[in-house]
């Protein structure tokens, strides 16, 4: 009994998990509900897989709504400090420590359909960006389109003035370069935010309509022009990976990137459903410019790339083999 409680004390001292069938726990920070498309849908799905891939040697805990800390632009240093082993955020939250994974977001650089698989054909000219965690999942997103409290946005000349929220520095230049003013917050504000007029606007995929409730506090969503999207990733405490025998890091890291192509394809259904749900609520409006109002759109979307690119070391090659595809 003695010896039990030494070696027990010594795996807790080490920050390991002493569970009843010698597996290892891992605690993984979501800040979405329990309920939400990407929980079920994804990260659900990416625990079984582990347990199932590792056979049972290391089984993931789900800390949903935030029960680890509040706030997802906090996630990364979640992952990072050890508060919890696994952490899902969107690269955008932490533009300063993801500038080349950031690249993937610009407008018309990933097809929605296929923009994980790309990530992912690309994925080791971004090491060096996750060189202080373990990167176990990556994922496109749908695009972010503009939900707009009561200006119906037809045109570039429509946005001049708005103050519209943006998940991430690239957006936020791309809004500028609409004349519109980008406004920094997570989605978790975009709600109250429209409510109460902070913001006149918000850009976010179709998913905030069911998931975020943004049909309550928005009457028109302006889609079919080029945007950018949100890559999302979960990641992964290097210290706990580590830890880990050579087989159950391969079972986490094959499990993390099966789920990127679960992220990928819940996301898309989810943002079609929200954008046909968004079209029949009762004095609500999808709109989709005319052509020519969505090529003046699309012109001062692109013309952020150049100075992106130059902002970035190897951002550049990173844009062109995306492009490649």
């Amino acid at each position: 009994m003695g010896i039990f409680k030494t070696v027990a004390g010594a795996a807790v001292a080490l920050g390991l998990s002493v569970a009843a069938a010698g597996a290892e726990e891992l605690k993984f920070a979501n800040f979405l509900a329990g309920g939400h498309p990407y929980t079920t849908g994804t990260f659900e799905p990416f625990a079984e897989m582990v347990k199932e891939k590792s056979g049972g040697d290391v089984t993931v805990r789900l800390y949903n709504g935030g029960e680890l800390g509040p706030g997802p632009v906090e996630q990364y240093s979640r992952a990072l400090d050890g508060v919890a082993d696994l952490s899902v955020s969107l690269a955008g939250y932490t533009a300063n420590t993801f500038p080349l994974t950031l690249v993937a977001e610009l407008p018309g650089v990933l097809n929605e359909e296929t923009g994980t698989q790309t990530l992912w054909d690309h994925i080791d000219m971004l090491k060096g960006e996750y060189r202080r965690v373990q990167l176990v999942s990556l994922w496109s997103s749908a695009k972010n389109y503009i939900f707009s409290k009561d200006k119906p946005v037809r045109t570039l000349d429509d946005v001049k003035g708005m103050k519209i929220r943006v998940p991430s520095r690239n957006t936020g230049l791309m809004v500028e370069a609409w004349g519109a003013t980008p406004v920094s917050m997570p989605v978790s504000e975009i709600y109250n935010s429209l409510q109460t007029g902070v913001i006149d606007a918000a850009m976010i995929d179709g998913t905030g309509v069911n998931a975020f409730k943004l049909g309550e506090v928005s009457k028109y969503l302006t889609i079919g022009i080029d945007s950018t999207n949100s890559p999302f990733f979960i990641l992964m405490n290097r210290d706990a990976f580590k830890s880990l025998s050579d087989k159950d890091q391969k079972a986490v890291l094959d499990a993390g990137r099966e789920a990127s192509q679960l992220g990928q394809d819940t996301q898309l259904r989810v943002a079609a459903e929200g954008i046909k749900a968004f079209a029949g609520m009762p004095g609500h409006e999808v709109i989709t410019p005319t052509p020519d109002a969505a090529a003046a759109f699309n012109k001062a979307s692109a013309s952020i790339i150049p100075e992106v690119l130059k902002a970035t070391k190897g951002a550049q090659d990173y844009y062109d083999a995306l492009k490649a595809e």
